[in-house]
Formats: C-alpha cells, sequence, structure tokens
C-alpha cells in the first residue's frame, strides 16, 4: 500500500475526503506498526516512517471511512521500570472517534501468564497475540449536515438538570420501536423527547457514552458494566448504544441525537471520566495505553513502578502532569464540544484531575488549561468534588469557573426529612444556596448543584423504602455500596401492603423533590425519581443492565400523581425567579441568609422570627421561610428590574400535625397554597396574615402571596434596595 509521510497533526485517524491521516504519541516506542484490519480479521502491517516530537505518522491515500485498524508498538517491556510495550498486543487508537467490536476475557489480552507467581510484574511476557479479542479502532466520516443547530445555552439558574442513562431510560418505553431502545436514537425519539418537554427539564445529563469495557470479574457472574465508568476511549460513543452498526455509524447517530434534543431546547452534558481507564493495575489487560506508553500516561508508585498509585479506587489514575496526559484530555473535551456538539461536561472523581502531585491543587495545570481554553470555558463544567484518596473530598473548593455536585446538599436533605436531630441550621443554608461553601470563592448559588438522589446509590424511592441496602443480586454478599445511605423506611422495610406507610412514602418523595426543586442553586433530578422508580432496594446497580435499573413507565395511579406534580414544581420553579436567584442572600449561612434588607425571613411556628435559640434549638424540625419577590437585588438580562410574588414555604420534617401562624401583613395580604405534600388536591383557599395554618406532619406547605397585593417592609426594616 502506498504510504506518504503524513502529518503529525492533529492526532488520531483523520479522513479528508481523500485518504487518512494517522498519528499516534509513544514516547517510548522503537517502532509502530500501523495495522488494518479486513472485514475477516486478516491484518496488514505498515511501519510508520516518520516520528516527530514523538508522533508516530502517515498518510494512507485511499482508506475510507469504515476501516478498522490498530497500532503495535515495539519497545521495552520492563515493568520495574514502568515500560510495557508489547506487540503482541493490538492497541486502539487513543484518539479514535469510533470503535468496533467487544473485549473478551481471553489471555490473549494479558502479557503475563496467569499461572505465572510474579504475574504483572515480571519481564517474562506470554507472546500471544491478542487479534481477534480486542477492540478495534475504525475510521469515521467527520461530515455531517448539523443544518441549524444551535445551543440552547441555558444560564445556570435557569437550568434543571436531569440524569439519565441511554439504556436505562428508553429500554422499557412502550412508545419507542424495540429496534432502537436503548440507544442514542431512542433518546432521540418524540416520546422520549416529550416526556423531557413536558417534565421541563433543560439538560438531559448522560452518564458515561465514551466507549468502556466490561469487566471480567462481572461478565464471568454474567453481568455487566452497566454504569459505564471503565472508560477505554474517550472520543468514541459508546458502540453499544448504537442502533444503526458500530462500523463508524454511531457517530452519526449521536450527532442526530444532540440535534434532536438542541431542537427541543434542551442541552446535552456528558459524564465523563478523565481519571482513569479501563485498563486497571499491574494484572490487567494491555488495550491501549498501557502498551502505547505506559509510564507517560498512568501515575506509578515513585519506589516501585510495576504498581499504579490509584486514587480512583479501579486500578490506576491517569497522570494529570503529564502534557501528553492533559493534551488528550483538552483535546477530547474540544472534540465532543466542537464536533460533537455537546453543551457541557460532569467529570467523575474531578479530585484526581486536580492531583498534579500528589495533594488535591486548585492551581493544577488541568484547571490552568481549562481556564484559558476558548472552547471547553464556555461550557457547562461540573465537578464531582471527591475521589478515594487522601484529601479527596473537596465540596465547595473547586475554582470559580466551576460548579460542583452539593454532597452536603444531598445529606443534609436526607438528614433533615429522616428526622434527625441538629439539622435545621445546616437545611436553612442549603436550601438558601450554601453560601458557606461557595461565597468565599466568589460564586454564586448556581455553584451548587443540588441533588438528594443521583445514579450512586438509593433511588428516592428506595430512599424512602429501605434502611439497609440489598445488593446481593450483585453477586458480592451485599459486602457493595454504601452502607450509610440517610434513608429512612417509612415503618416497613421494601414493598409493604400497609397503606399508611404507602402514603407516608409517597409523601416523603413530594418533600424531598419540593425541597430540591425550591431551593437556590441548579436542582438535578435522577431519571425515573418522578416517577418513583424502584431499583428494589439495590443501592449500586452499577452491574444491572436489567429491570433492576431500567426505567418502568407502567405506571400506577400513584407514580403518575407524582410525575404530574414533579412537573407542576418544575414549572413554579421556572415560572418564579425568587427560587432561582443569581445572588446569595445577605445574612448569615446558618441563619438562611437572613438580614435586615428583607430578602428572606425565617419564622417559628408561633410566628416569631428564628432567634439564636431557635437555630440551637437541636431537636427542631418546622421551620417557615418567607421569599420577598421585590427584594431580588440582581436585574434581568435586560437591566430591568425583576418583580416576583411573595412566597412562605412550610417544612414541618416533625412526627407530629403542627399549626403555623403566619406572619403579618407587612409580609403578605393574602395568601394562596400553591404545593401541599400531604394533599392529593390543593384547595384554592385564600388565607390572611395571622391565620393559623394546619400542616400534616412529614409535609411541605407552599404559600403564594400574589405581588399586586400590597406589602412592605415590617416596622423598622429598611427594603431591599433596588439595583
Amino acid at each position: 500500500m502506498e504510504i506518504w509521510p503524513g502529518n503529525p497533526y492533529p492526532l488520531g485517524a483523520t479522513y479528508d475526503g481523500t485518504g487518512t491521516n494517522f498519528a499516534v504519541f509513544s514516547e517510548v516506542a522503537e517502532k509502530v506498526e500501523l495495522c488494518l484490519i479486513g472485514p475477516d480479521d486478516t491484518e496488514e502491517r505498515l511501519e510508520l516512517p516518520e516520528v516527530d516530537g514523538h508522533v508516530w505518522h502517515a498518510y494512507l491515500p485511499g482508506v475510507q471511512p469504515g476501516q478498522r485498524y490498530g497500532f503495535r508498538v515495539h519497545g521495552p517491556y520492563d515493568p520495574a521500570s514502568g515500560h510495557r510495550c508489547d506487540p503482541d498486543k493490538l492497541l486502539l487508537d487513543p484518539y479514535a472517534k469510533a470503535v468496533d467490536g467487544e473485549m473478551t476475557g481471553d489471555p490473549s489480552l494479558f502479557s503475563y501468564d496467569f499461572d505465572d507467581p510474579d504475574a504483572g510484574t515480571s519481564t517474562k511476557r506470554n507472546g500471544l497475540d491478542s487479534l481477534g479479542h480486542t477492540l478495534l479502532s475504525v475510521v469515521i466520516n467527520p461530515f455531517f449536515d448539523w443544518g441549524q443547530d444551535r445551543a440552547p445555552r441555558h444560564q445556570y439558574h435557569e437550568s434543571v438538570i436531569y440524569e439519565a442513562h441511554v439504556k436505562g431510560l428508553t429500554e422499557l418505553h412502550p412508545d419507542i420501536p424495540k429496534e432502537i431502545r436503548g440507544t442514542y436514537a431512542g433518546i432521540a425519539h418524540p416520546a422520549c423527547i416529550e416526556h423531557l418537554q413536558q417534565l421541563g427539564i433543560t439538560a438531559i445529563e448522560l452518564m458515561p457514552v465514551h466507549q468502556f469495557v466490561h469487566d471480567f470479574h462481572l461478565l464471568d457472574r454474567g453481568l455487566r458494566n452497566y454504569w459505564g465508568y471503565n472508560t477505554i476511549g474517550f472520543f468514541a460513543p459508546h458502540s453499544g448504544y448504537a442502533a444503526y452498526g458500530t462500523t463508524g455509524e454511531q457517530v452519526a447517530e449521536f450527532k442526530g441525537m444532540v440535534k434532536a434534543l438542541h431542537a427541543a431546547d434542551i442541552e446535552v452534558i456528558l459524564d465523563v471520566v478523565y481519571n482513569h481507564t479501563a485498563e486497571g493495575n499491574h494484572l490487567g489487560p494491555t488495550l491501549c495505553f498501557r502498551g502505547l506508553d505506559n509510564a507517560n500516561y498512568y501515575r506509578l508508585v515513585n519506589d516501585d513502578p510495576s504498581h499504579y498509585y490509584d486514587t480512583t479506587g479501579t486500578g490506576n489514575s491517569l497522570l494529570m502532569r503529564s502534557p501528553h496526559v492533559l493534551q488528550l484530555i483538552m483535546d477530547s473535551l474540544r472534540y465532543w464540544v466542537t464536533d460533537m456538539h455537546v453543551d457541557g461536561f460532569r467529570f467523575d472523581l474531578a479530585a484526581t484531575l486536580a492531583r498534579q502531585f500528589h495533594e488535591v491543587d486548585r492551581l493544577s495545570a488541568f484547571f490552568d488549561l481549562v481556564q484559558q481554553d476558548p472552547v471547553v470555558s464556555q461550557v457547562k463544567l461540573i465537578a464531582e468534588p471527591w475521589d478515594v484518596g487522601d484529601g479527596g473530598y473537596q465540596v465547595g473548593n473547586f475554582p470559580p469557573l466551576w460548579t460542583e455536585w452539593n454532597g452536603k446538599f444531598r445529606d443534609t436533605v436526607r438528614d433533615f426529612w429522616r428526622g434527625e436531630p441538629s439539622t435545621l441550621g445546616e437545611f436553612a443554608s442549603r436550601i438558601a444556596g450554601s453560601s458557606d461553601l461557595y461565597e468565599h470563592s466568589s460564586r454564586k448559588p448556581i455553584a451548587s448543584i443540588n441533588f438528594v438522589v443521583a445514579h450512586d446509590g438509593f433511588t428516592m424511592r428506595d430512599l424512602v423504602s429501605y434502611n439497609e441496602k440489598h445488593n446481593e443480586a450483585n453477586g458480592e454478599g451485599n459486602r457493595d455500596g454504601e452502607s450509610h445511605n440517610r434513608s429512612w423506611n417509612c415503618g416497613a422495610e421494601g414493598p409493604t401492603d400497609d397503606k399508611e406507610v404507602n402514603a407516608l412514602r409517597l409523601r416523603q418523595q413530594r418533600n424531598m423533590l419540593t425541597t430540591l426543586l425550591l431551593s437556590q442553586g441548579v436542582p438535578m433530578i435522577a431519571h425515573g425519581d418522578e416517577l418513583s422508580r424502584t431499583q428494589r432496594g439495590n443501592n449500586n446497580g452499577y452491574c444491572q443492565d436489567n429491570e433492576i435499573t431500567w426505567v418502568d413507565w407502567a405506571l400506577s395511579d400513584d407514580e403518575r400523581r407524582l410525575l404530574e406534580f414533579t412537573q407542576h414544581l418544575v414549572a413554579l420553579r421556572r415560572n418564579h425567579p425568587v427560587f432561582r436567584r443569581r445572588r446569595f442572600f445577605a445574612g448569615q449561612a446558618d441563619h438562611g441568609g437572613e438580614s435586615s434588607i428583607w430578602e428572606i425571613g425565617w419564622f417559628q411556628p408561633n410566628g416569631d422570627h428564628m432567634d439564636d435559640d431557635a437555630w440551637a434549638n437541636g431537636l427542631a424540625r418546622s421551620v417557615m421561610v418567607f421569599l420577598n419577590g421585590s427584594a431580588i437585588p440582581e436585574p434581568g438580562e435586560r437591566g430591568q428590574k425583576i418583580v416576583d410574588d411573595n412566597f412562605l414555604v412550610i417544612f414541618n420534617a416533625s412526627s407530629d400535625e403542627l399549626d403555623f401562624v403566619l406572619p403579618d401583613a407587612s409580609y403578605g395580604t393574602q395568601w394562596f397554597p400553591e404545593v401541599d405534600t400531604a394533599a392529593e388536591l390543593v384547595e384554592p383557599t385564600e388565607h390572611k396574615p395571622g391565620e393559623l395554618i394546619t400542616v400534616h406532619s412529614r409535609s411541605v406547605v407552599v404559600l403564594r402571596c400574589p405581588r399586586e397585593a400590597p406589602t412592605g417592609p415590617p416596622a423598622g426594616v429598611a427594603a431591599a434596595p433596588v439595583t
């Protein structure tokens, strides 16, 4: 085959309409072979003739989209020195835009013999060829008709995020054709998009869609890596979610999904896993990075480079001080924005990305690169602000450009509604935007991605139905998964016929959804929680690619009513800016932000303001908060004064029914119920200042005072300044 010198950039396989340029990095390689794989798995090896800056490259005229390929790297195999080159292993291109095939558990994927007592650390290789048992890179056609596609670009304070799994969301949907359920095309189907639109979400956050592989220990037990946090290809959409083939067509299918969601005014955020790869520890398979240049891609133990430094719990961590790793990540992020048109990223175990050396460093090179990048810095950047290494819990400590999953919001809301003592002050801080976590770094309430439930842990229904995890189906003796879930089963473990228990469970779900959607910050709903989805007590569904984790769309009357309730809450938030302010309240965080400028007020059930003694009362589980729609200090998009209705939100997490005294007329002269989590229907009853209103045990009542009603600051309290 004719070979031209080609170019060292861009990395990967780049088709230009005539032929394809191939470029791959390896500093340690002595020779690199490009392997073209035929339809019957025949192989043609071509030595790459050029190397510039440790990038091996060539241009092959005539190579078209759909061509499968890989690399073989000749170089040192010396684990004790950190090198693991093995030309017997066909390697995936780190920049592959599409991937074909699946990895098997064949011994040829491993460079060592299974019975070697020094397996993974000795210089002995097994000599087995992995072709036929490993993943193959695919040349793609990069051209796509985006038409009039435009990114919705919803502001953070206007966003409602919906965390979803490509397969789990659509696999059982009766209105989606069977042949496209569980795929990108399934997400793009009008039935799925209609649900998202009716719910009112502004962004769908997809669990990992980068090419991933299934763990051998799961395959041995008849299970699969359902969640997908086992990435091996940072540029390729996972081929298993493609309805229309695997030799490159999945790229066009993914783009079609993004285009359809954008047309529905819905952003696409990707959950990305740049902290580790699927190659695991020293006993893992040789699939890509390990065989290309192990010491340049992975963090190795300083005094024993045959082993990997692991802050992710997966066996390895990428080397964040390597310029080639940083280039890989930044090139990947830019590709997904510019070529695939996605709108943002949620970074799994993001604290690992900040580990330039050992400690988590807010000034690490990764953050510097993101900050100055003209493409990546302009999309939504969401950190999971922890990892499993020392000092890995970093909620509130990411740079100003970033938002964060607020794990403290999750924990506090769960504790408050299950009746834990001494939670009232922190509960007030969390629903007021968590200024104690974010204001010190000049961030705003939007820095807090609020959630009560995510993919990892109980669903919201299970959170109120189980005290203990029930992960027996995972085959690990129920030892896996979090044991401290801050859950409460409402009086019975799991399914029950007790009507009172079931009614309480539904009310608790409504309580947490109301708290989530009416708090300052950015709410995130986990898919199916609006439908009361259950995983039967499994809080670690990572390996359950079945009905345990898939969304069941056959809704009972209670589940349908919960969906309608959630739709109402999302609409209430969307229609009333008082619930989605862009700035923090002026007062102390642990007192809910209350100050003399009358933006927010906190009341005891007897109508008195919360004072220091009331905040310090560890047994207090009830509070009423006033939100002043005339005291929103930030201007609107065109500089106009924002004026909204006034609201009272009454939280009663106690086990007793309580009477609350409504505040005097200076806060509002007439109040109408918008939400009552204990009522089937909200009656349009008018309530007057000073009136007693009875609030059911463990419930929330939301009252609205229309802004046409005259209101003013109470005596001796200044009104909020107009800005």
